[in-house]
């Protein structure tokens, strides 16, 4: 049909390596199952909420931590969509600046509604959004921020990283 996607992820896992797995096995499925060519974000916050579902439903065969991820999918060449939970982060470069394309999901940048829900989870939450761990759910949004931008020739690269990386650089 002449539409080519280039689908990109990085799936950060704590406490155990299976729900990255199950991450990296169904989610770009999720999001294109839905009504993802007229409505990316939608398809796309749809997916994210529906493989969180299913990994909590999965939770005895899974390990108990879970996973952050930023998703890029890239439509014909032209069109990006960035989504994310957590704290791994995807950043653009155009024209030699960076562009933050994500939000780090952690307790500073939520607090509100961390403070609304529980003030402190065993002591200290890390994030505050991420898929699985079903132990800290009512807690903890699959809920991704998203973004899109159009990619031209002024387009230099876009780097997915986990925070092990923003820990010790900048965008």
């Amino acid at each position: 049909q002449g539409r080519e996607l280039g689908l990109f992820a990085i799936y950060d896992g704590y406490l155990g390596d299976s729900v990255p797995a199950y991450l990296q096995k169904h989610l770009f499925s999720n999001i294109l199952k839905g009504d993802f060519w007229n409505d990316p974000s939608g398809a796309i916050a749809k997916a994210y909420e529906a493989t969180d579902q299913a990994i909590l439903s999965h939770s005895c065969d899974l390990d108990r931590g879970g996973s952050t991820a930023v998703t890029a999918i890239l439509i014909n060449g032209r069109q990006l969509w960035v989504a994310n939970v957590g704290d791994s982060r995807g950043v653009l470069s155009k024209r030699g600046q960076a562009i933050q394309m994500s939000i780090d999901h952690e307790p500073n940048t939520e607090r509100g509604s961390i403070e609304r829900d529980v003030p402190r989870v065993n002591g200290q939450l890390a994030i505050s959004r991420a898929f699985g761990d079903k132990n800290l759910k009512t807690h903890l949004s699959s809920n991704p921020d998203m973004t899109s931008a159009k990619i031209d020739a002024e387009t230099d690269l876009l780097i997915l990283a986990s925070d092990g990386l923003w820990k010790v650089m900048s965008n």
